[in-house]
């Protein structure tokens, strides 16, 4: 084939560059716009009544969390739009709310998604009716083993009732403690988690006896305004404990420990006015004592200090780490941040240390839980 002159190769070539500058131009204006618009993490937030204590907090920390990690620059160079959404139970506006979500492409993350109760529900609408491009479930707050380890899209980094109740049992088997009445909120609460407790005690050897449902019936409530047993576990939120411990109405002389579960926020109690002679509430935590001396909690009690008027509290650390160990994570990936390479990042569940708090995988499942304990005195103290 016959080439043109030199001299006219090179002009061709000219209008060539000449007709694809303005392309090239544009281009490079829309990956610089790619590269300043900003990842959307959604976190979903169940305010019914019986949540709400925990929720607010849990909410309030991962906010800050976002904030202070917003304002050194955010995820590899580009801000977080965090995305809130609050919604009442989990039923229709939960379904609702995860529709939008998922209908959201510019959503690469669902991050600290809370109660327990809404977090499970999520991952079942996610095995259910799963959007084209799947969303990693960074960091909730479920409490049910079966059901962060029954999904390849649920990345839970806090200890489950399991390990919870082990800790709370564990430490009364070390004080010497040999016998404890349960108290189950509710019959479903019953139903949810009586097995688990049940095991609990028999690893530790210790002798437990169900009490009745609280305002199951008026001799149920009369047994449980003087139980027989020292220390009595309680599973169940804030709102019913302090109902619980409304209807107690001991003799002189006697004290009654009750033991919670990380459900069961102390600041709250105590401002309601739960405080009561001899009786003293140890909740077992899911996260580091918000007194420690560790970074992560001195980064959150700092961001809390700096950004809202709020005292610290468990839940609120929790949320605040949730937020943390999903910005690692997404600072992690390599290449474009989109859904499927964040969902990738997340699988790798790769071991993190946050300021203090550790965490250790074998494959899917957590090979360390951080568990403490914290007490409202009955003089309306919290220690710990």
């Amino acid at each position: 084939m016959n080439q043109p002159p030199l001299h006219r190769r090179r002009w061709l070539q000219l209008c060539a560059a000449a007709s694809l500058a303005p392309h090239a131009s544009a281009f490079a204006q829309a990956s610089a716009k790619d590269t300043e618009r900003p990842l959307v993490v959604a976190q979903l937030a169940d305010m019914a009544p019986g949540q709400q204590d925990v929720s607010r907090d849990f909410l309030i920390g991962s906010r800050a969390a976002w904030q202070d990690l917003n304002a050194r620059g955010g995820v590899q160079g580009r801000p977080v739009q965090h995305l809130a959404i609050e919604v009442q139970g989990t039923g229709a506006a939960l379904q609702a709310a995860w529709r939008g979500v998922a209908g959201n492409p510019a959503c690469i993350a669902l991050s600290g998604c809370v109660g327990d109760g809404a977090a499970g529900a999520l991952a079942a609408l996610q095995e259910q009716a799963p959007p084209a491009q799947p969303l990693a479930h960074a960091a909730p707050w479920m409490h049910s083993q079966e059901g962060a380890n029954a999904s390849d899209l649920v990345f839970g980094i806090f200890p489950d009732y399991q390990a919870q109740i082990a800790h709370a049992l564990k430490t009364l088997a070390s004080m010497g403690v040999q016998e404890l009445g349960v108290v189950y909120s509710t019959a479903a609460v019953r139903q949810q988690s009586q097995a688990r407790v049940r095991q609990a005690a028999q690893t530790l050897q210790l002798r437990m006896q169900d009490l009745p449902l609280p305002g199951s019936s008026a001799q149920a409530d009369q047994q449980l305004a003087s139980p027989a047993q020292l220390i009595v576990l309680f599973v169940g939120g804030t709102p019913e404990l302090h109902g619980f411990m409304r209807r107690l109405k001991l003799q002189p002389g006697r004290q009654c420990y009750i033991v919670a579960l990380a459900d069961v926020n102390l600041q709250v109690l105590a401002q309601m006015g739960a405080a009561k002679r001899n009786v003293s509430v140890i909740a077992t935590q899911s996260v580091p004592l918000v007194t420690a001396s560790l970074p992560i909690v001195r980064s959150y009690r700092e961001a809390m200090a700096r950004l809202y008027d709020e005292p610290p509290s468990p839940q609120g650390l929790a949320g605040f780490i949730a937020a943390r160990y999903t910005a690692e994570v997404l600072q992690s990936v390599n290449g474009p941040l989109t859904r499927a390479s964040v969902l990738a990042a997340f699988r790798r569940r790769q071991d993190l240390n946050l300021g203090g708090f550790a965490l250790a995988f074998d494959g899917r499942k957590r090979t360390h839980a951080y568990v403490t304990q914290s007490m409202l005195t009955a003089d309306g103290r919290i220690v710990g």
